[in-house]
């Protein structure tokens, strides 16, 4: 059994292969873990997808991020989230 890990939203962004996909990417604050998820863009007002400020992620779910440059640009745009916003707002 894996913990849960917060993570926050450091990207959001459109996706070059799919119409209508936004791809979020939350991060551990450290910026060394990542979850990306997909989601696809409704044209519908009703069908509202809030997207959060954090997620508390299973362990399993998280990538390895290795390239220095990502790391360090994750781990400072969860720290900003995480000081100007609490986990469950929208964003």
């Amino acid at each position: 059994m894996s913990d849960s890990v917060r993570t926050w939203l450091v990207e959001r962004t459109y996706s070059d292969d799919e119409q209508n996909i936004i791809i979020l990417v939350y991060a551990t604050p450290d910026g060394t873990r990542y979850h990306r998820k997909e989601r696809s863009i409704t044209s519908f007002e009703s069908d509202i997808r809030d997207t959060y400020a954090a997620l508390d992620v299973d362990s399993d779910a998280l990538g390895r991020v290795t390239d220095e440059e990502t790391r360090e640009a994750y781990a400072a745009a969860a720290q900003e989230m995480a000081e100007t916003h609490d986990p469950t707002d929208t964003v």
